[in-house]
């Protein structure tokens, strides 16, 4: 079982910060004023490390006090770069298959879907720094081990990244429940993105303008949607069936 590392106080996070570590999320004391605070919270945002402010007890939970009002989880991996992954699958031959999601932040869930996408033969999974889960060690103890095997890219902005995927020749699928196509009825083979919302919100209106079909799964009960792993796992082994049937 993987346990989270992490790392605290002002000289440790910009000495991290300054050689590129795989920081993954910093938490800093709410309302923190002092120069060197801010500087920390400048740098990583122009690293694309998220930066949240939480009261100091938080802190407190994680260090026992001794944080100088700042602690930083380090990501168990390296997130990979969406614009150099596609161009290196096409390199080798290989027709990009790409899961995105947006809005997921159930740290159980997420495991659960990268743990799929490995079975179903995903290249990737895409998720957007704000408002998301991330690649913690709950995560891959989540996943059982998959998202230490899948690659995972971390974008700032998944309008963004979706763009650049159609650009690059992916046809983009969303799954969403008022859409018309059933999602048996759509050829959906590689180059391909699949990208699932939120159980609460879905699909953001922005990235919802970037796709190219918008599928759903029918359901016959009465509950409002389906589990955002399990909706998933359906679309993926959907594409997979489609891919076999055609060799």
């Amino acid at each position: 079982m993987i346990k989270q590392k992490l790392i605290y106080g002002i000289h440790a996070l910009n000495e991290s910060l300054a050689s590129h570590s795989d920081i993954d999320k910093i938490y800093m004391k709410k309302g923190a004023v002092t120069g060197e605070l801010l500087e920390i919270k400048r740098t990583a945002r122009t690293q694309g490390v998220p930066v949240m402010e939480v009261p100091a007890e938080r802190l407190n939970r994680f260090t026992r006090g001794a944080h100088q009002g700042v602690v930083a989880l380090i990501s168990p991996i390296t997130y990979t770069r969406l614009e150099s992954l596609i161009p290196m699958l096409y390199d080798e031959g290989q027709m990009p298959f790409i899961v995105l999601l947006d809005g997921v932040t159930d740290v159980r869930n997420f495991g659960a879907i990268a743990r799929t996408c490995e079975c179903a033969g995903v290249h990737a999974i895409v998720i957007p720094e704000r408002d998301s889960v991330s690649v913690t060690a709950d995560a891959v103890n989540a996943s059982a081990g998959a998202l230490m095997r899948i690659p995972v890219c971390r974008e700032r902005d998944l309008v963004t990244a979706c763009r650049f995927l159609r650009d690059s020749g992916l046809q983009l699928v969303g799954a969403d429940v008022d859409a018309t196509t059933n999602y048996t009825s759509l050829p959906m083979t590689p180059p391909l993105g699949i990208v699932m919302g939120s159980e609460q919100k879905g699909i953001s209106t922005g990235v919802l303008k970037q796709l190219t079909d918008r599928v759903s799964i029918p359901q016959l009960g009465q509950i409002s949607s389906l589990n955002v792993s399990v909706a998933t796992g359906i679309m993926l082994y959907e594409v997979v069936r489609q891919h076999n049937a055609n060799l």
